[in-house]
């Protein structure tokens, strides 16, 4: 049996390297509610996050000495907050020369696919699921993959996984995403990725697979993708309203940190994902 190789990505902010640990239960929960089978997600699922926190770590806390400790100034777990979130957004913008952070984050996702393929296969479904800023440096790697051009050439070119070069991409579910604010970034924002990738009808040919958004109409940094551009209307198979977080975060912006527990979400992730497991094992 081909088990769907799991991607997860992380968000903005100061993040522990178990940031995933609630989502991989939650969704194994619901993984096993659908598919009506204990043990159904270790069977059919190889979930693995992506840790990216750390390449800007060190400088962001750097900084945060330099200017906050140091001087004294008032609110300094609030600014730590503030510096950790902004900063991760504008440390990430990609630059002319080489060796920048834009490679360093998506490095991270590379390392995780190469686990991945190395522990399912080569030709493994791939989905991915990415919080916040996650969605938006999911998007632009499997972008810079998809449309690859001379000044922005991905670095995994040459590898012999189809899953590590992105073909084998069928499922992305983004949740809590400030990707339609990165829109202001360009003249014309038209082009999202396929998923679909291109090159997966070679691999799972009539597979269907999905693009498909969350969103708490509570978080501010979250928001729906289809009303972006018609191509991302078409491109997004559904913008999701979910409803998340606790008592003390559902109504208001902190509900942001709230979708990894949403059993309305990890539901319908796990229904896109038992959907693609049984078609690509019935298949063969």
């Amino acid at each position: 049996m081909t088990r769907v190789a799991v991607m997860v990505i992380h968000g903005l902010g100061m993040q522990k390297e178990d940031y995933a640990d609630k989502l991989i239960a939650c969704l194994s929960r619901e993984m096993e509610r659908v598919m009506v089978l204990p043990g159904a997600a270790k069977q059919m699922l190889d979930i693995e996050p992506v840790f990216w926190a750390d390449v800007f770590e060190e400088r962001e806390e750097a900084l945060f000495q330099q200017l906050v400790r140091s001087p004294g100034l008032n609110y300094q777990a609030l600014r730590r907050f503030v510096i950790h979130y902004l900063a991760d957004a504008v440390a990430y913008q990609p630059v002319e020369n080489q060796g920048h952070h834009y490679d360093a984050v998506h490095r991270t996702l590379h390392q995780a696919m190469h686990v991945l393929a190395q522990r399912n296969g080569p030709e493994a479904p791939l989905c991915v699921v990415a919080h916040s800023l996650g969605a938006v440096i999911a998007s632009n790697f499997f972008y810079d993959l998809q449309y690859p051009s001379s000044n922005r050439m991905p670095e995994i070119v040459d590898v012999n996984s189809a899953l590590e070069r992105g073909d084998t991409l069928t499922n992305f579910y983004s949740f809590g995403t400030t990707l339609p604010l990165w829109s202001l970034r360009y003249e014309h924002f038209s082009r999202p990725i396929q998923v679909p990738a291109p090159q997966a009808t070679h691999h799972f040919p009539r597979l269907e697979g999905e693009w498909v958004n969350f969103y708490e109409s509570n978080d501010i940094l979250g928001y729906p993708l289809r009303p972006i551009d018609p191509a991302y209307a078409s491109a997004v198979k559904e913008d999701i309203k979910v409803h998340v977080g606790g008592p003390a975060t559902s109504w208001n912006p902190l509900s942001h940190g709230g979708y990894f527990t949403s059993e309305h979400m990890n539901r319908r992730i796990a229904q896109g994902l038992a959907r693609t497991w049984t078609w690509v094992n019935r298949s063969k």
